[in-house]
């Protein structure tokens, strides 16, 4: 199951990474890491920088995939961001996005959440 689980992320990494590149985003960072934080995908958007979680799922029967980003996730993402950018000396506008993706049979259903929590 794990292996499964972990393909589907896969995948669902690419399709959203695809997805916000043909909408006009920059990619800055993938699977950027420190220490056991974790942001899949760390883009710019015009004046935005913008912290992505991607959460892909095969099918929608134990829920959509965005209502995994439960308040200790959100709180995992801020703290991540932070060291990102304390790392960079970043400064300026910044958003947590979710790109939420069911991959059906029919092709991938991507649904991206602007703005997902303000912290």
């Amino acid at each position: 199951m794990q292996n499964s689980n972990r393909k589907t992320g896969l995948i669902g990494e690419d399709l959203a990474l695809n997805y916000l590149l043909n909408q006009g985003y920059l990619l800055l960072e993938r699977n950027w890491r420190f220490k056991h934080y974790e942001i899949d995908l760390i883009m710019k958007d015009g004046s935005f920088l913008v912290f992505v979680e991607v959460k892909a799922r095969s099918t929608a029967a134990f829920g959509w995939p965005e209502q995994a980003v439960h308040l200790s996730k959100q709180a995992f993402l801020l703290k991540a961001a932070q060291e990102y950018l304390f790392q960079n000396n970043n400064q300026g506008e910044l958003r947590f996005d979710i790109i939420a993706i069911i991959l059906t049979k029919s092709g991938p259903k991507i649904e991206h959440i602007k703005d997902f929590f303000i912290p």
